[in-house]
């Protein structure tokens, strides 16, 4: 059986890790996991309490490929609740997570040999993904002066070299956690609309923000696309439950893509991701958890000698510069996870080119065994 071009794509780094580090578990070692951008908090009793009545109703069948009218209905209220945009349930669409709403979207709105951006260090499934479906993918690279955040320039001057059919951007930014300000984000919003350039916003990490505005790209525009998940804020993840907002023209074709692909996301997903509005109390505790590992990082990574990293306005993660201690953070974070018990993820998931001297640390955990890797770090690094 032969293996298709397209699906010689780079493994997911931060998977490798969690395999190696549960291996290690399995063989009585303790490890402390800061390796995925997974928290480490329950399912929230509200969300269980939907999902145990869908199951005692009897029956779990399929829904419409966009999603029952009451979770797009109420997804929609989320964007006049937090940020006072008008967003018609009509322009959501439920998806299997994230990951589902972007393969709808590059689906519906790029053609084969469409060429991409993506800012660097970025998520690295956009770049996977873009490539398994036959797109040219463009790195855009931004700097640590700029908070690793893309700007309309920096755009504009790769546009000018060769046309960008989309860009993908994301905020808060994975893996540094940093955001773009309103007007950064304004102006990119406006570039992209001047240049003719699709802009798919990726907000998965809204509801996780430390420091600054939280603002959508919808705010500035109805004609981009945002991608968000009940995985982070909502602690959902295994329920692979997420949403994207489209512009009217784009409804109809994710609609026929979805029926096709996935016929309709998970019903006692979507049942149980309706409780998620209800737990907010609860949520927000997770969240002042994470808020208490953040500091916590904030003060000790510098004593251990992790002190170049930017101050993380939102999401889990610490994006720190190793390149005092090593130009291989593949090698770095193999001997971490053996040497210290510790699992992060190297920076070449990332960033291809400039990788080699970054960790990316999640904080999604408790707050005691984020404490308890400062100490082997610290120990490990003297």
């Amino acid at each position: 059986m032969r293996v298709s071009q397209r699906s010689d794509v780079a493994p997911f780094l931060a998977m490798d890790v969690l395999s190696d580090a549960n291996r290690l578990a399995r063989e009585g070692r303790s490890i402390v996991h800061m390796e995925l951008g997974e928290p480490g908090a329950p399912v929230p009793a509200a969300v269980r309490a939907a999902a145990e009545a869908a199951l005692a109703r009897g029956r779990v069948g399929y829904t419409e490929a966009l999603g029952i009218p009451e979770l797009r209905a109420r997804i929609a209220r989320l964007y006049a609740d937090r940020y006072r945009v008008d967003v018609p349930a009509g322009r959501v669409a439920v998806t299997g997570g994230s990951s589902g709403a972007f393969n709808l979207a590059f689906l519906a709105m790029f053609d084969v040999g469409d060429r991409v951006g993506l800012p660097t260090p970025g998520y690295p499934a956009y770049r996977n993904i873009l490539t398994a479906l036959g797109l040219e993918v463009v790195e855009i690279p931004t700097t640590a002066e700029a908070r690793w955040q893309a700007s309309a320039a920096a755009i504009e001057k790769v546009h000018a070299e060769r046309p960008l059919a989309g860009i993908v951007v994301a905020s808060p930014n994975n893996p540094s956690g940093t955001m773009m300000t309103r007007d950064g984000l304004k102006s990119l919003v406006a570039a992209c609309r001047d240049m003719n350039i699709a802009l798919v916003m990726d907000e998965i990490y809204h509801g996780l923000v430390y420091a600054g505005d939280e603002v959508t790209a919808l705010e500035f525009s109805d004609d981009v696309v945002v991608v968000n998940s009940f995985s982070k804020y909502f602690c959902m993840t295994g329920w692979r439950i997420g949403w994207t907002v489209l512009p009217e023209r784009l409804v109809r074709p994710v609609e026929r893509i979805a029926q096709n692909l996935f016929i309709s996301p998970s019903e006692l997903s979507q049942r149980a991701a309706l409780g998620a509005f209800e737990a907010t109390e609860e949520l927000e505790a997770v969240k002042a958890g994470y808020e208490a590992s953040r500091r916590l990082l904030l003060e000790r990574m510098p004593e251990i000698g992790l002190d170049r990293f930017l101050p993380v306005d939102g999401a889990f993660y610490f994006y720190a510069d190793v390149s005092r201690y090593t130009n291989d953070s593949l090698d770095f974070c193999r001997r971490m996870l053996n040497e210290a018990g510790v699992a992060a993820t190297p920076g070449l998931d990332f960033d291809t080119g400039r990788g080699s001297s970054y960790v990316r640390f999640s904080f999604a955990g408790r707050t005691d065994e984020i404490a308890d890797a400062c100490g082997r770090l610290g120990s490990w690094l003297r």
